[in-house]
């Protein structure tokens, strides 16, 4: 792996698990100092986040992490609402006892992070099982094109959401589980919908306040 692909890694993750919170500013020569590299670097790595649309990058300012409008905060969950229920049909097809035990798993670890009130957690791990779950189907075209609607939902729920975007009162995963380890996929495809659209209807217009980021810090162990 290259260093530019390490840098991308870790900001990427930083981001998603809202270490980097929405609104936060990149400056070129802190996370040069922070990562040891030049402002060269840094700025392909923020050029390849920007196209992803996990950074912003204005003229005179600098880059920041998206802090995603409510309107495109609602057309993201929209699309997922619209694809993930597609996929069921082949996830179905794919499922086996290895899988059910896999995600079983992850649901524990869920619920683990939930308990243990790690919203930031339990957010990314809400988008690994949406993610891994896609990644079961047979669209793999499909299934990237979630991970980044999954990855960019993370920003939503850390700009709008509450502790009800991933709690139970969604919908605990488990459910899913039990319905294709029950080959309903019908009904697997409407709880698939429902849980979405009860995360899409949890999210709040008051979004949260930025802090100061300390890149030394958070990026300590680049290397």
């Amino acid at each position: 792996m290259s260093n530019d692909e390490k840098i991308y890694q870790k900001m990427l993750k930083a981001i998603v698990e809202h270490q980097l919170p929405p609104g936060s500013r990149l400056p070129e020569d802190k996370l040069s100092e922070a990562f040891g590299v030049s402002r060269t670097g840094i700025r392909k790595v923020l050029q390849r986040l920007a196209i992803e649309r996990f950074v912003v990058i204005q003229p005179n300012k600098g880059a920041q992490v998206n802090h995603p409008s409510r309107q495109e905060a609602e057309e993201v969950l929209d699309s997922r609402i619209m694809l993930e229920p597609m996929l069921i049909p082949e996830i179905a097809d794919n499922w086996n006892l290895k899988a059910a035990q896999q995600f079983r798993a992850m649901v524990q670890q869920e619920k683990q992070a939930e308990q243990d009130e790690q919203l930031a957690k339990s957010i990314q791990l809400t988008a690994d099982f949406h993610i891994k779950l896609a990644q079961m189907g047979n669209n793999q075209v499909l299934a990237s094109f979630i991970e980044q609607l999954c990855f960019r939902s993370s920003l939503v729920i850390a700009a709008y959401g509450t502790k009800d975007s991933v709690s139970c009162n969604c919908g605990d995963h488990a459910e899913l589980i039990d319905l294709l380890d029950q080959r309903k996929v019908s009904e697997a495809q409407d709880w698939m919908r429902h849980h979405l659209s009860h995360i899409k209807s949890s999210i709040s217009l008051n979004g949260k306040q930025d802090s100061p980021v300390n890149f030394n810090s958070l990026f300590a162990d680049a290397d």
